[in-house]
């Protein structure tokens, strides 16, 4: 099992006694207008109160590069730029969707890009913070393709090519990848517990946040572990608030747009 980072993120003050905020998996896209305005309602009406808000992956169903010039991109930095210059930290941890989103994005929308496998204090309590990808490790075709997209050199040939070409290779990959799910039993595309158990014990903490699985539930693993799952915005918003009073896992239904 891989090393893990310790971010550098403040400590949040438990002597505010608000919360911060988790989401992941909101796949944005231009498709689904209902599920972004969504967000964007979510964001002006409870992450500007909070502590900080940390998203964990997959923010964009797709994301070809930082120089993406679809207005989805520009309205979604936007607004967490809004969240960000009223004061609120903003945390983001890649995805397998959105792994290319690099610093020029993050720098419009006011975010500290976080490394996958990051320890951060929630009021005193360490916490490991990943997308999730990475604990499937029974999806062995997944695990495979992972490694060749998060290779520096394809990436950069990726990018090299115009935004078209991008364009057409991400809805190929999307095809390619309901494809994959839709033929997969159900259990091999979810963590394992030699993965989880691996992950507890390389970061020496005994709570983990992810998202990626869209299984949302909070797992009592026992020996004081705690895993707790995100999950998607398909078809409603879902998100996890953390207080030094405990945690919740919470959702939001599209009327709330």
């Amino acid at each position: 099992m891989r090393g893990f980072f310790f971010a550098c993120a403040p400590e949040i003050a438990s002597t505010r006694a608000m919360q911060t905020l988790f989401i992941s998996d909101l796949h944005l896209d231009e498709s689904r207008p209902a599920v972004t305005a969504l967000f964007f309602a979510w964001l002006q009406r409870e992450a500007l109160g909070c502590d900080a808000l940390y998203i964990l992956g997959d923010l964009f169903e797709a994301y070809i590069g930082d120089d993406d010039d679809a207005l989805l991109v520009a309205h979604v930095a936007d607004a967490l730029r809004a969240v960000s210059d009223a004061g609120v930290p903003l945390y983001f941890l890649h995805g397998n969707r959105d792994f290319l989103l690099g610093e020029a994005f993050a720098a419009r929308a006011g975010m500290t890009l976080l490394a996958d496998g990051s320890v951060v204090a929630l009021y005193d309590h360490p916490t490991l913070l990943m997308h999730g990808d990475t604990l499937c490790s029974d999806d062995v075709a997944y695990q495979r393709a992972r490694a060749q997209l998060r290779d520096p050199r394809w990436q950069q040939q990726f990018l090299a090519q115009p935004l078209p070409a991008r364009r057409a290779f991400a809805a190929q990959a999307r095809a390619e990848s309901t494809k994959h799910t839709g033929a997969m039993d159900r259990s091999i595309m979810d963590v394992t517990a030699e993965a989880v158990d691996a992950a507890f014990t390389a970061s020496g903490v005994d709570r983990i946040i992810h998202g990626h699985t869209h299984r949302p539930a909070i797992h009592e693993l026992g020996a004081g572990r705690q895993r707790i799952v995100l999950g998607d915005w398909y078809d409603q918003g879902s998100l996890l608030r953390v207080s030094i009073q405990g945690v919740e896992l919470a959702t939001l239904p599209l009327a709330d747009a």
